[in-house]
């Protein structure tokens, strides 16, 4: 399949297009059901936008379908040379990796979501980190990466985590229940934050030793 993917052009484009196409509706019904829920309940529905960017799982498939639909514009521009740089795609496997293990190691026993819940939460959570890793693996170049890279991902998910805290002293709601400070406090929400980042630059090693050994 390597070799098929990477020669085959046409097998290439079928497969990122009908990865794009499930993180993009992915992103969509979950999107829908947020909105819906909010205009039954007659709260904001601008609120309930916020509420869906809130979560980092939301933001990382986000950045996951653009990177896929770039792959797929074959006119040239800065954002397209940019997202396609296997520096910046690799960060973003790493944490779709993340989003997929922290949510089936620490939130899927927390719920059991049913009808196009269920279908979001399948595709959001499981199979988009499954195709964006497989996307990784055949079509981004390997052999750039080096350990530095790793500071630079890492800029992101620190990043998210100071707004979360920000958010949850301005809202007093927090998507996640491990950075729930109303709840655990600080002392032990940064203890949680410390181990999700352990594993996301557990992570990162093995996707810069991967592309080290591909190369």
């Amino acid at each position: 399949m390597d070799i098929q993917i990477r020669r085959r052009p046409a097998l290439r484009q079928c497969f990122v297009s009908v990865a794009a196409l499930l993180g993009w509706a992915g992103l969509s019904i979950q999107l829908y059901l947020i909105l819906l829920g909010r205009w039954e309940l007659g709260a904001s529905l601008l609120g309930g936008l916020v509420n869906f960017l809130s979560f980092f799982t939301v933001l990382t498939n986000t950045l996951v379908a653009v990177v896929l639909t770039w792959e797929l514009i074959q006119r040239e521009s800065p954002a397209r040379r940019w997202f396609l740089q296997p520096g910046v795609s690799s960060g973003i496997t790493v944490s779709i990796t993340l989003v997929g293990l922290a949510y089936n190691l620490l939130l899927r026993h927390l719920w059991q979501p049913e009808g196009w819940q269920f279908v979001a939460d399948e595709l959001l959570h499981d199979v988009m980190p499954l195709l964006f890793m497989t996307y990784w693996w055949f079509c981004v170049p390997k052999g750039t990466l080096r350990m530095k890279h790793i500071g630079l991902w890492m800029i992101y998910p620190v990043v998210y985590f100071a707004w979360l805290l920000l958010r949850g002293e301005l809202l007093a709601a927090y998507p996640y229940p491990f950075i729930d400070v109303a709840n655990l406090g600080y002392p032990q929400v940064l203890i949680n934050a410390a181990g999700i980042l352990a594993g996301f630059v557990a992570i990162a090693l093995g996707v810069v030793g991967l592309d080290r050994w591909r190369r």
